[in-house]
C-alpha cells in the first residue's frame, strides 16, 4: 500500500503525495534552546526521526530541517539573571541538546538552522507582508493583520470571533485586533537586537520558522511536524504569514505528535514531575526512550510510568537475548551456513506486516509488536543448546541478524552491544524490584553443581527459590537467567 499520514489540516488520513516526485520537504519545530529538554520534546526527535527513515526506506529523498530558536524571552530572562549575552546561554544549550541528541544514537538533520542566522530573511519577509497589505507597523512594533487572511483558523479550527488576545506576547493595544500577532518589536534594554526598517529590534516568535522554511525548502513544504501544543497558535500563524506572503499553499500536510504523560498526570512544573530527557537516559538507558516512544502511535498520550518502563526492559531484554544468541551462533558454526526457506519465508512476511503499518501513518506500535513477533519466531526454532547448533541455525542466525539490523538502522534501536546492554538491562531490573544479585547468583551456581552432580531434587528445590524471587531460568541459552517482568 501507499503512504498514507494523518493530516492534521484535514482531520483524516490521506495517500501522500510529494510536491516533486521521490522528494520530501520536511520541517520539523525544534527546540527553544534555555535549558535541557524534558522527556516530552524528544518524541518529536525520536519519531520524526523515524518517519524520515521510513520514508528513504521506501523509496524517497529526504530534505529535514529542524531548527534551534535561539531568539526568545525565556533564552533572555536566564541571560539576564546569569548576566552574560543571550547568544551564551543559547550556545550552551544548542551544545547539551546535542550531547542528548547523540547519545540517542539519531540520524543527523540535513539542515539545524538558527534564528539568528536568518534575520534578513525575516526583515524580507516582514517587509513583504506590510508591502501587500498584510501587516502594519505601529512605534516600530509590526503586527500582522488576521482580518486580511480568510483562512486563518482553518488548521486549529478556532473561529477569529471566538480568539482572545495575548498568545505568547503580552497583550497590545495597539492591535487593530486582538487576535493579530507580532513579526517584528522594539528590544528592550539588555536584549538582542538587529537593526531594521523599524528600528532596532527583533523577531515575533511565529515570523522565525517561516523565515527558515522559505529560506532553505521555498514556499511551500510537503511536511510540517510538531507537537499538538504548537498548532495554535504558532502553526496557525505561520500559515498566515506564510501564505499571505506568497500567495501558494504554504504546507500541504500536518504531522503532530501528542503529549507525554508521567503515570497519569501531565507533566507540569506545577506538578513537579517534570524529567529531563538526561536525567531519565542516566537513570535508565537511551534504548529505552527510543523504545518507550516507538511502542505507542505518534498521535495517542502516551503514559510513562514504572510498568511501562518495566515492560520496555523485558522487551529490550528479550529482543537482545535474540540477538546474542544469534551472534554466538554465527561464531560457533564454522561451516558454510544454510539458511531454512520457511523461516527466511516468514522474514518476508514480517517485512510485508512492517510495511503495511509504517504506511499507514507511522504505526509503530504495530512495527514493534512485528519485531518482537519475529523474536519469538527465531527463538523457536530451538537451537539454544550450543552443543546441536548446525549449520541450518548458523543459516537462520544471518538471516535474523541482518533482519534485524535492517530495522533498527531504521527505528535507531538494536544496535548496541547485546552482553553489555544485556548486562546493562538485568543490573536495571535488580534495581527496579529491589532484588539481591548477589544471593540470585549464589543460587544460580548451586543449581548448577546440583544439575552437574545429578541432584535433580535439590536443583528442582533451588530453581523453584528462584522463581519466588522474580528470577526465569534458560538452561542452555547464551545467558542463563533473567528478572522475571510482566508484559500486560
Amino acid at each position: 500500500m501507499a503512504l498514507v499520514v494523518y493530516n492534521t489540516l484535514t482531520n483524516k488520513k490521506e495517500k501522500f503525495v510529494s510536491i516533486e516526485e521521490d522528494k520530501v520537504k520536511l520541517y520539523l519545530c525544534g527546540p527553544t534552546v534555555y535549558d535541557l529538554l524534558h522527556i516530552g520534546n524528544f518524541r518529536g526527535p525520536i519519531t520524526f526521526n523515524l518517519m524520515r527513515n521510513w520514508m528513504e526506506f521506501i523509496g524517497y529523498d529526504v530534505n529535514f530541517v529542524y531548527n534551534y530558536t535561539d531568539i526568545d524571552d525565556k533564552i533572555i530572562n536566564k541571560a539576564i539573571d546569569e548576566g552574560v549575552e543571550s547568544s551564551v546561554i543559547s550556545e550552551r544549550y544548542i551544545q547539551e541538546f546535542e550531547k542528548d541528541f547523540n547519545r540517542l544514537g539519531l540520524r543527523a538533520h540535513t539542515h539545524n538552522p538558527r534564528v539568528s542566522e536568518y534575520m534578513d530573511s525575516i526583515i524580507n519577509i516582514v517587509k513583504e507582508l506590510i508591502a501587500k497589505g498584510k501587516a502594519y507597523e505601529v512605534d516600530g512594533e509590526v503586527f500582522f493583520e488576521i482580518k486580511t487572511f480568510d483562512d486563518y483558523g482553518k488548521l486549529s479550527k478556532n473561529k477569529l470571533e471566538d480568539l482572545q488576545a495575548g498568545q505568547r506576547v503580552e497583550i497590545d493595544e495597539k492591535k487593530r485586533h486582538p487576535a493579530d500577532f507580532v513579526l517584528w518589536k522594539p528590544s528592550k534594554p539588555g536584549e538582542p537586537r538587529w537593526n531594521s526598517p523599524w528600528g532596532e529590534g527583533r523577531p515575533g516568535w511565529h515570523i522565525e520558522c517561516s523565515a527558515m522554511i522559505k529560506s532553505l525548502l521555498g514556499d511551500t513544504i510537503d511536511i510540517h511536524g510538531g507537537g499538538i501544543d504548537l498548532i495554535f497558535p504558532h502553526h496557525e500563524c505561520e500559515i498566515a504569514q506564510g501564505e499571505g506572503c506568497s500567495d501558494k499553499t504554504y504546507c500541504n500536510y500536518w504531522i503532530h505528535n501528542n503529549f507525554i504523560n508521567m503515570g497519569d498526570e501531565k507533566m507540569s512544573k506545577s506538578l513537579g514531575n517534570i524529567i529531563s530527557g538526561r536525567a531519565f537516559m542516566d537513570e535508565y538507558h537511551p534504548e529505552i526512550l527510543k523504545y518507550v516512544f516507538l511502542s505507542a502511535h505518534y498521535r495517542s498520550v502516551l503514559s510513562v510510568s514504572n510498568e511501562k518502563i518495566l515492560q520496555a526492559v523485558s522487551a529490550l531484554n528479550r529482543i537482545y537475548s535474540a540477538i546474542l544468541l544469534a551472534k554466538e551462533t554465527v561464531e560457533q558454526v564454522a561451516d558454510k551456513s544454510n539458511a531454512d526457506a520457511g523461516f527466511v519465508k516468514k522474514l518476508e512476511q514480517f517485512d510485508n506486516k512492517i510495511k503495511k503499518s509504517l504506511n499507514d501513518d507511522f504505526n509503530t506500535a504495530d512495527f514493534i509488536s512485528y519485531v518482537f513477533e519475529a523474536v519469538r519466531t527465531f527463538n523457536a526454532l530451538g537451537f539454544a543448546n550450543k552443543a546441536k547448533r548446525n549449520v541450518v541455525h548458523k543459516g537462520n542466525s544471518e538471516a535474523f541478524l541482518a533482519w534485524i539490523e535492517k530495522y533498527g538502522k531504521m527505528s535507531a534501536l538494536f544496535y548496541e552491544n547485546p552482553k553489555t546492554i544485556l548486562s546493562e538491562l538485568d543490573d536495571m531490573l535488580i534495581r527496579l524490584r529491589d532484588i539481591d544479585k548477589e544471593k540470585v547468583e549464589t543460587l544460580v551456581q548451586k543449581r548448577n553443581q546440583a544439575r552437574t552432580d545429578k541432584n535433580w531434587d535439590e536443583a528442582d528445590s533451588i530453581r523453584q527459590e528462584l522463581e519466588a524471587l522474580g528470577i526465569e531460568l534458560y538452561d542452555g541459552s547464551a545467558r542463563g537467567w533473567r528478572v522475571r517482568v510482566s508484559e500486560s
